[in-house]
């Protein structure tokens, strides 16, 4: 059986273990949008950076409502969701000149969605190149910029 160590995963791990309430609840609460990385507010959702990206730039479009039953979600939040992923797409465009995207959401936990209770968009940036030899061979994925250089280069765009 091979193994992947993917030790950057465990601070994750612990914060969502340790975490009683749900995390996409709780971040629009405290009103910290710029420690937080919340790029956008709409009138069902929010945008928010990934704090542990794919890949620079990786955000995650959230719904307000607590659910993981996308059927749940009125047509209005629905709508409201595709409004934030057409804003985050061109805000990308314009500020990170990606090449493509990945843009997809997980549902429940065998669906590979880390956090299942709260569904959520995910809209990672890629361009020619970004997979190269360090995660195939060494097991490292590089990130060229922090968070906060990213989201000071985003949150204009929005």
């Amino acid at each position: 059986m091979n193994r992947l160590w993917a030790p950057w995963r465990i601070k994750f791990i612990l914060e969502h273990l340790k975490s009683v309430n749900c995390v996409f609840c709780d971040i629009p609460k405290e009103n910290k949008d710029a420690e937080n990385y919340i790029l956008h507010r709409s009138n069902h959702c929010f945008t928010i950076l990934n704090k542990y990206p794919y890949n620079s730039g990786h955000l995650m479009v959230i719904p307000y409502q607590h659910t993981n039953d996308l059927t749940a979600l009125s047509d209005e939040a629905m709508l409201d969701m595709q409004v934030c992923l057409k804003r985050a797409v061109q805000a990308m465009k314009t500020k990170l000149n990606p090449q493509g995207f990945n843009i997809g959401m997980n549902l429940g936990a065998a669906g590979g969605a880390g956090i299942a209770d709260h569904l959520h968009y995910h809209v990672v940036p890629r361009w020619n190149g970004d997979t190269n030899f360090m995660p195939v061979f060494g097991e490292t994925k590089i990130l060229p910029e922090t968070l906060e250089e990213t989201h000071q280069r985003l949150i204009s765009a929005f």
